[in-house]
């Protein structure tokens, strides 16, 4: 069975446990607790993946594969399904472009959000408010992209944005990314109502 360096908290790892059961792998997957990030080195899981960070997924051979769009595009091969990385081009240039923005946008909220644990007088207002804009234009281009994500199948890219926007709902309910993208808003209403999206819902179990 295959091994998954995991924790509740990271949407990074949200992303992957939504694809594993959008692909039917749950049984072919372990999950390991796996606590990064702060100060603290995770010497352990260093050993495997020198970056220290999850999701790490360790493979029966012993190969490990890191971070999420790698594990997820590996594990669309292990699946007779609909696949969510489209082999045909222009389709997967298109779930490509759509996943580089929904990683774009958990790349700039998780750095907003370490920001804010900071002492006020330590934190770089400048920095906080760069990281809001980035999130405000992305929500601003996908709204204008909100029909079309809702025809065709669902992708890596539509896995991606959905998790980041959920993401925005759990940790920056200030942003209100949903007034004035009413489009999106009701795409992101149907992302929800996935199964494998309900089986993973964000937590926060500090």
């Amino acid at each position: 069975m295959m091994k998954l360096h995991w924790s509740p908290r990271s949407p990074y790892v949200r992303k992957v446990m939504i694809a594993v059961h959008e692909m039917g792998l749950t049984d072919r997957i372990s999950t390991v607790r796996t606590i990064v990030g702060g100060t603290a080195p995770h010497l352990e899981l260093m050993r495997i993946n020198p970056l220290g960070k999850i999701p790490t997924l360790e493979l029966e051979d012993g190969t490990v594969i890191y971070d999420s769009p790698v594990i997820i595009e590996y594990l669309d091969t292990l699946h007779t399904g609909a696949k969510l990385y489209p082999s045909a081009w222009p389709e997967r240039l298109t779930a490509l472009r759509r996943h580089a923005l929904g990683q774009g946008m958990l790349d700039s909220a998780l750095p907003l959000l370490a920001e804010g644990f900071r002492p006020a007088e330590r934190q770089s207002e400048p920095h906080k408010a760069l990281w809001r804009a980035k999130l405000r234009a992305s929500a601003d281009a996908l709204e204008h992209e909100a029909e079309a994500l809702g025809r065709g199948r669902f992708t890596v890219g539509h896995l991606a944005i959905g998790v980041a926007l959920a993401y925005l709902d759990f940790r920056f309910a200030d942003l209100a990314w949903r007034d004035g993208h009413p489009k999106l808003a009701a795409w992101h209403a149907t992302f929800n109502a996935r199964p494998s999206v309900q089986a993973n819902p964000p937590v926060d179990d500090r």
